[in-house]
Order: C-alpha cells, then structure tokens, then sequence
C-alpha cells in the first residue's frame, strides 16, 4: 500500500464537500450563488461571504433540508475538529434558534448542523425573557444571522408544569410565561397535562405567543424584520417522528 502524507491527508479534509453542501446543496454548478455554490469545505465553518448571501428563508429551506437529513439517517459526516480550528478567529451563523432545555431536542442534530452554523439559546419551554431577546439582538443586530427560529416541541415537560400550575422555587416563575399560552388555546377535548394532544396545543400556541412577544419587547428585531435583513419564524419539533414543521 502506498504511504498516505501528511499533505495528502489534508489534501483529502480541504477536498471535503462545503458547510453548504452539508445543509442540503449538492454539487451545484459554479456559477450559482454562493450559497448554493460548493465553495468551502466539510472541514470549514461558514464563512462570511456564505452567509451574507443567503436570504432569510433560503436558510429556513437548509433546515428543513438538514431536518430531513437527519429523519432519514443522510446526515452528513463532519470535522469538528476542524470546524472547531477554521471558527476560532470567527464566526458567521446563519440563524438564532431559542428552544426547550429538553435533553431531546438538540437543535444542532435534528437540523444536521455543524460548529459554527447557528446561535443556540435553550431554556424550559423555550420561553422568551430579557436575557434571550438581547442574545437574540447580538446573533442578528451584531452578528448577522438572517433567522431567528423558536422551536417548541411535543411532551414537552414545561407545558405539562404550566397547565398543572406547578409550583417550585424558581421554576414557578418560569412556567408563569407560559400560562398565557393555556388561556389562548383553544381546545374541545380534555384540557389534561395527560392530553398528549392538548399538550402539544398549548406548546404550539406557546411558540405563537414567543414570537409576538420577540416583536413586541425587541424594536431592534422588529425593524430588522420589516427591511427584510431577517424574519422571526417558529417550529415545532415532533419527538417521536423526528420532522420539524414550521408554522
């Protein structure tokens, strides 16, 4: 067998498909756009100039595209390691996605994204406070990200908690943000923490909710929004069937 060197090793990583081609953009003909080109590598981080060529619901479609990646087992392989190398000095997310602490919804896996593609913020039935909108503001205002994304999920843990009025340290605090999304859901069955169905209402009306509310207290995403730099979108992510559909 021939001896592989060192240069040929990192030959292969720099030959490596693109951070675009891992949300969904195969091969795609050089005069394309740059964010559909196949211009930097499985190795790299998003660049810049890729995410600065993308429209806010061209980054919507890569997620959904990554979503079903990962439902049908196509994720693609990265170099964290050298990811984790090419975003040291940078970083250039595309979106800011605000989801539920739940240990089963890593925003990162479900939409098969790599280091360096997206803000995370998590917090118990992904509620929005001050500390979230201003997180929100710097991915967008500073950093750039085209999307702001609120992703609910079904079961969730917090919603149950809200609708039986738990009542726990600083946790009772918490799921008062929530509450107002149990009076705003309209429902005809068994208004129960036990409704799986109704559960997942309140959730999905809970993500309707955290959107005007980013709208409202946020002036500076607001603005953002009406020129167009970036829209505020939300989702709900399905655990036991792994889609993400947005509303």
């Amino acid at each position: 067998m021939k001896e592989m060197t060192s240069k040929s090793v990192d030959n292969r990583v720099v030959d490596r498909r693109s951070f675009l081609t891992s949300l969904g953009a195969y091969a795609i003909a050089p005069l394309a756009p740059l964010n559909m080109q196949v211009a930097a590598t499985l190795a790299n981080s998003l660049t810049k100039e890729q995410r600065d060529s993308m429209t806010p619901s061209q980054v919507i479609d890569e997620l959904k595209k990554g979503n079903e990646r990962f439902r049908t087992r196509k994720g693609v392989p990265r170099d964290y390691l050298a990811q984790k190398r090419s975003s040291a000095a940078g970083q250039y997310p595309a979106a800011v996605v605000l989801g539920c602490v739940d240990s089963r919804v890593p925003a990162e896996i479900i939409f098969d994204l790599g280091i360096g593609d997206t803000f995370i913020g998590r917090v118990a039935g992904n509620v929005v406070n001050d500390d979230m909108l201003g997180s929100m503001e710097f991915a967008c205002a500073v950093s750039g990200a085209k999307l702001v994304l609120v992703l609910g999920h079904t079961a969730c843990g917090a919603v149950k908690g809200a609708i039986d009025d738990v009542v726990m340290g600083n946790l009772t605090g918490l799921l008062a943000r929530i509450k107002p999304a149990i009076s705003a859901t309209k429902y005809d069955g068994e208004k129960s923490s036990k409704n799986v169905s109704y559960v997942d209402a309140v959730a999905r009306t809970n993500v309707v909710l955290g959107l005007a509310e980013i709208r409202r207290r946020s002036p500076v995403l607001e603005e953002l929004e009406k020129k167009g730099s970036i829209q505020i979108s939300g989702a709900m992510y399905d655990l036991a069937t792994g889609a993400v559909k947005f509303l």
